[in-house]
């Protein structure tokens, strides 16, 4: 089954109404062109109402930093996507939060695989910068939804991605791949014979890299059977986050969320059992340290 791995720009048409979309276009400032090659920035409606669209172009490489090729969120991928975000709270910063407009993510990156001059100017800073205007845009009342059409990987994911109020995937038949790192680095780490994790990773969600096991950690709201799916399902999804957002509360979705929707769904039974034991904990010693 023909995919979209590789193809954002592809993605980008298939969710914005035709015509629509302005690159390097966030709120209402221009420009973007000189960095960060590998994201597209922009502006497209959607169901005829404005929204930002970040998205990975796996197809160009940035010539400054070599690493930074086939989709991987680099230095300057991460600091564009986060003016972005910024440029569009501040273009909205009057409105109400039924007016604000949404951001949507498009996924496809295999991580952030930086060299040692992303690792020397602070990596680190530029996907944190991106994770916290994302945070932020939630916080200001704008709807956030990341689509996973291709690869979803590692720490590209946690800055693009994991910061949206809800996610959504295309099915695995179309080859997509989520997960916190490949098996042959768990195996590095944990000592663990490949196989015994390969094993694993068929019945445990935690070890598991495809889209039914992440959703069913709550970490996907919904999958997605085919291409014709996507644009209604993009739109319903927002105007669920609008309903939600209305109610004056970050807590039912994004983040935390997910965790009581793997509850539900039986794939973290076991969190809300830790949390608790580590409050009890807290609770013990609190008075003595604060």
């Amino acid at each position: 089954m023909t995919g979209l791995i590789g193809k954002g720009r592809s993605a980008i048409d298939i969710i914005t109404d035709a015509g629509s979309f302005i690159e390097n276009l966030a709120g209402d400032i221009s420009g973007y062109r000189n960095i960060g090659p590998g994201a597209v920035v922009g502006t497209g409606s959607i169901n005829g109402k404005p929204a930002t669209i970040l998205s990975i172009d796996a197809m160009v490489m940035n010539k400054r930093f070599p690493t930074i090729y086939a989709g991987i969120i680099g230095l300057e991928e991460a600091y564009k996507m986060a003016m972005a975000v910024y440029n569009t709270i501040y273009a909205d910063a009057q409105k109400k939060k039924e007016d604000k407009r949404p951001i949507v993510l498009i996924v496809d990156t295999p991580g952030n695989g930086p060299g040692k001059t992303e690792e020397i100017f602070g990596m680190n800073k530029s996907t944190g910068a991106y994770q916290l205007a994302l945070a932020e845009a939630r916080q200001y009342g704008h709807p956030v939804l990341a689509i996973v059409i291709g690869r979803a990987i590692s720490g590209a994911f946690l800055c693009h991605g994991l910061q949206a109020d809800h996610i959504i995937a295309l099915s695995k038949d179309f080859g997509t791949v989520i997960h916190v790192m490949p098996l042959s680095s768990i195996a590095r780490i944990t000592k663990m014979d490949i196989e015994t994790l390969e094993d694993l990773s068929k019945s445990n969600p935690v070890f598991a890299s495809g889209a039914d096991f992440f959703c069913k950690l709550g970490g996907i709201e919904e999958i997605i059977g085919s291409i014709s799916d996507i644009k209604p399902t993009v739109i319903r999804h927002i105007d669920e986050i609008y309903a939600l957002r209305a109610e004056n509360t970050l807590e039912n979705t994004g983040p935390w969320s997910r965790g009581e929707l793997g509850a539900k769904r039986g794939g973290r039974i076991v969190r809300s059992q830790v949390i608790l034991k580590m409050k009890t904990e807290f609770d013990f010693v609190s008075e003595k340290y604060i």
